[in-house]
C-alpha cells in the first residue's frame, strides 16, 4: 500500500521503509504502535497540530513517549502561546485522521518543528498517513521533506 506520504517521499528519492502493523481504536497511541513494531518508543515520533496566538497552524513532531511542551513549541515557533487544535478539525486541516497524521503530506505545508532528540538516532518512525503504518527515515531527510526546523520541544 502507497500512501500520499511514500509517494512524496519516492518522488524525492528519499530513503524509507513501511513498516505495517495490526492496530485497533485503542491503541493508536505512539508509544502502543512502538510495542507492536518492535521500537524503543522514543524512536517512534507523533504529529501534533496546534495553533498559536496568531492563528497561525503549527506541525510538531515529538517522541511518542513524550508530551509536547506548550512553552518551548511557544519559544520554538516564535509565537506568544500555542494550543492544541481540537480532534474534529485535524482532517479538514491537514487531510489525516488521528492515528494516522504524519508530518509528510499534509494539505498544506505548514510550519514544522521536530523534537531534537530525533538526530540522536540514524532512523526514527512517523506515521505514513494511515493508522497500521509507519515510516522509518532518517531525521534530516524527514526534515528536509517537511522543510521543518529541529528544535527543544520537549
Amino acid at each position: 500500500m502507497k500512501t500520499n506520504a511514500i509517494r512524496i517521499l519516492e518522488t524525492h528519492s528519499i530513503e524509507h521503509s513501511a513498516i505495517e502493523y495490526q492496530f485497533n481504536e485503542e491503541e493508536i497511541d505512539a508509544v502502543s504502535v512502538a510495542n507492536k513494531i518492535g521500537a524503543e518508543p522514543e524512536t517512534v515520533f507523533k504529529t501534533l497540530v496546534a495553533r498559536n496566538d496568531g492563528n497561525e497552524i503549527l506541525v510538531f513532531v515529538i517522541p511518542g513517549n513524550f508530551e509536547l511542551n506548550l512553552k518551548k513549541a511557544a519559544k520554538a515557533s516564535g509565537s506568544k502561546n500555542i494550543e492544541m487544535i481540537k480532534v474534529k478539525e485535524l482532517q479538514p486541516l491537514t487531510g489525516y485522521i488521528r492515528g494516522g497524521c504524519s508530518p509528510i503530506g499534509m494539505k498544506k505545508l505548514f510550519p514544522t518543528f521536530i523534537d531534537e532528540t530525533a538526530q540522536l538516532y540514524d532512523k526514527i518512525y512517523c506515521s505514513a498517513g494511515v493508522r497500521g503504518m509507519q515510516i522509518n527515515i532518517a531525521p534530516n531527510d524527514l526534515c528536509v521533506v517537511t522543510r521543518a526546523k529541529f528544535a527543544d520541544l520537549i
